[in-house]
């Protein structure tokens, strides 16, 4: 073969495509890995074993030392579910010391990441069932649904201690509401009613402050709601935002009479189209919406006259006395910073909460007891407070703070 040839060879071969010398089948590659990875998983653990079983005796395998005070007596094997995949453990053991290993609790054959990952499972909004196929195709294990409702209950204790902690700090703003579930009782299925407060701290983030069974959105069950905020230190408090719940308004007073009442727009706006025909309910929204569009408390109050009078031109004198006597209740919001004002008119800020824990328990349907879904709706309420509110601040208290530097001494800020 001339030069020149070998040089034409040369050349064609640097000019051929990448691609068409060199193929990789990709998913071989990730299937070799992902052993790689489940064996090393498997010989580290195995070997921290062994550390342990030739600490406790005292010297090393086959070691002669006057410090030995036992001997190893074999081995047997158990199974682990990990990360990586299933690996076999292997036991040591001795012949006169129980082995009882600080890396693996006896009888457990999970790891506690995967453990965890089955509760955020179920927390998250993924059903039993579907939990069961995620499990098999992550793990190679299929976890039976009694496993998933003991890790749950494992939780339970955390709950507990998370639902009674101290409150620290002043919380300016709180937003209260419930939600009905249902539970099966007596061989019945009735209504629980589960009442849930948040607030925004003195720094501007939110905070679920409480979270506890009512037998109903009455009187008592909010008096006993808002005791055990008092006593459990929650102050500070310049707004409380909710509905017109009964017995709420008066409880209010009885524990926070400081505190301003914020009535939800949007429930004032439901109640009002209520007493109105379909017909005129698009006009009388537009009504009621202008009046929170003003730009000052007494803007707010004569629009409110003019909407009344409107109302009763219209013939609706249920309706104009139901503004008349309830619009007062939605001005509460006025009194702090405007900048604000949008996140204090109405109760969204709770009701998006409320919806995110719907969407879950709305997968079991009807809970057992009234506790089962206390804990579930709390767990689920810490899953989203510590997701999506961790790290975003929600409103700039330092316009709270100004607007009290401006006040001066002596002039009360106006109550809603």
């Amino acid at each position: 073969m001339t030069e020149d040839n070998q040089a034409a060879r040369g050349a064609a071969a640097l000019n051929k495509p990448m691609g068409e010398m060199i193929q990789i089948d990709r998913e071989l590659v990730q299937k070799h890995l992902s052993e790689v990875v489940r064996s090393t998983v498997e010989q580290t653990l195995n070997a921290m074993l062994d550390a342990e079983a030739d600490q406790l005796c005292g010297a090393r395998r086959y070691e002669h030392s006057i410090d030995r005070v036992d001997t190893r007596a074999g081995h047997y094997e158990r199974s682990l579910q990990t990360k990586a995949g299933e690996v076999t453990l292997k036991v040591p053991k001795l012949r006169k010391l129980p082995f009882e290993t600080a890396i693996i609790e006896r009888y457990r054959r999970r790891e506690t990441s995967v453990e965890e990952a089955l509760i955020e499972m179920y927390h998250a909004g993924v059903s039993v069932r579907r939990v069961e196929d995620i499990t098999e195709a992550l793990w190679g294990t299929r976890v039976s649904p009694s496993t998933v409702s003991e890790l749950n209950q494992k939780i339970a204790g955390q709950i507990e201690e998370w639902r009674s902690r101290p409150i620290e700090g002043e919380h300016p703003y709180v937003y209260l509401d419930g939600l009905w579930l249902k539970r099966s009782w007596g061989g019945e299925v009735k209504n629980v009613s589960v009442l849930i407060a948040i607030g925004v701290n003195q720094d501007g983030f939110r905070e679920v402050l409480a979270v506890s069974e009512g037998t109903k959105e009455d009187k008592a069950s909010w008096r006993a709601f808002l005791r055990q905020l008092k006593s459990r230190g929650l102050k500070g408090v310049r707004l409380i935002v909710g509905d017109r719940c009964l017995g709420l308004v008066e409880s209010i007073a009885e524990f926070y009479p400081e505190a301003a009442y914020q009535r939800c727009v949007v429930h004032f706006y439901r109640n009002v189209w209520s007493l109105v025909p379909a017909t005129k309910v698009r006009t009388v929204a537009q009504m009621l919406k202008a009046i929170h569009a003003s730009e000052d408390r007494p803007a707010a109050e004569e629009k409110t006259r003019q909407v009344v009078a409107k109302l009763r031109e219209m013939k609706l004198p249920m309706a104009a006395e139901h503004v008349q006597q309830n619009a007062p209740e939605t001005f509460g919001y006025f009194a702090f910073p405007a900048e604000h004002w949008r996140n204090l008119r109405t109760n969204n800020p709770l009701e998006r909460v409320i919806r995110e824990v719907r969407r879950r328990t709305r997968v079991v349907g009807a809970f057992p007891d009234g506790n089962s879904a206390l804990i579930l709706v709390c767990a689920r309420l810490r899953h989203i407070a510590s997701k999506n509110w961790g790290g975003r601040r929600y409103m700039d208290m330092d316009r709270l703070r100004r607007q009290d530097d401006q006040t001066e001494p002596g002039v009360s800020t106006p109550a809603g």
